[in-house]
C-alpha cells in the first residue's frame, strides 16, 4: 500500500493528482478563533491563573481556525469521493469530526452537495480539558463525528463484529508536547553523535573504522534476535 502525506490546504488538492476515494476522514476546525485554549489550564502559565497568561492565551490552534469554509469543504468531498457503485458494499462515505454545535450546519451543507443521509458517532472520555470551568458548568467530555453518505448505506468491515455508534476515547499515554520534546532531544543526540564521528574520522580514521565495524556487529546481533 502506498501512503503519501501532503501538508497543504484541501483547496489545493488538484495540484497533487490525488485519486478519488471510497472514504474521506476529516477533523475540521471548530472555528474557535483566539479562544482555542479557553477553559483550558494552558491559558495560564503552569496552569495557574496566579502566574498570569501563557503563550497560549488568545491563540488559535492553526491559521484556519477562525474562518473555515464548510461549503468549500463539502464541495471538495463531493469531488473526492467515488460515484455510487452498482456493486453492494462499495458505497462511499465520509466521517467528519466536529464540534457538537457544528452538526446542524454540517448536515445542512451536506444535503446541498448530495449527502442526504447521516448518523452520529460519539467518543466518550474520562477526562475534560475544560477544567477551569469545572465548578461553574457541565464540562465537555465527549467528541463527535458525523458519517455522511449519498444513497447506499456504506459498509464498514470489522471482521463480522458489530460496530457501535459510540467508542471509549483511549489515551495515547503521552502528551503531544512530551512526544515533541523527546523527538527534539533525540534529534539533538543524533546531531552530536554525527559531529563526534565526523571529528573522529578526521583525526583518527583507523579508530573511526573500528567503531563503525563494532556498531555494525551489534546491529547485526539485534536484527537476528
Amino acid at each position: 500500500m502506498k501512503i503519501e502525506l501532503f501538508n497543504d490546504h484541501f483547496q489545493n488538492y488538484k495540484v497533487y493528482g490525488i485519486p478519488k476515494a471510497q472514504l474521506v476522514i476529516a477533523d475540521i476546525p471548530y472555528n474557535l478563533g483566539n479562544n482555542a485554549y479557553a477553559s483550558n489550564p494552558k491559558w495560564y502559565k503552569d496552569g495557574d491563573n496566579k502566574n498570569g497568561e501563557s503563550e497560549f492565551a488568545n491563540k488559535e490552534f492553526f491559521d484556519t481556525d477562525k474562518d473555515f469554509r464548510i461549503a468549500e469543504f463539502m464541495h471538495f468531498c463531493s469531488h473526492m469521493l467515488i460515484k455510487e457503485p452498482k456493486e453492494p458494499g462499495k458505497a462511499p462515505a465520509m466521517i467528519v469530526f466536529c464540534a457538537f454545535e457544528q452538526i446542524p450546519m454540517l448536515c445542512e451543507y451536506a444535503k446541498k452537495y448530495g449527502f442526504n443521509h447521516s448518523y452520529p458517532i460519539i467518543f466518550i472520555k474520562d477526562f475534560s480539558a475544560q477544567v477551569l470551568k469545572a465548578n461553574m458548568k457541565i464540562v465537555g467530555a465527549t467528541e463527535y463525528a458525523m458519517v455522511f453518505y449519498r444513497d447506499k448505506l456504506p459498509k464498514f468491515n470489522n471482521n463480522g463484529k458489530m460496530i457501535f455508534n459510540w467508542f471509549n476515547w483511549e489515551k495515547d499515554g503521552k502528551e503531544v508536547e512530551q512526544i515533541v520534546k523527546e523527538r527534539e532531544e533525540y534529534k539533538h543526540r543524533v546531531e552530536v553523535a554525527e559531529r563526534a564521528l565526523l571529528s573522529l574520522w578526521w583525526n583518527n580514521p583507523e579508530l573511526y573504522d573500528y567503531c563503525i565495524k563494532q556498531a555494525e556487529k551489534e546491529l547485526g546481533k539485534e536484527g537476528k534476535e
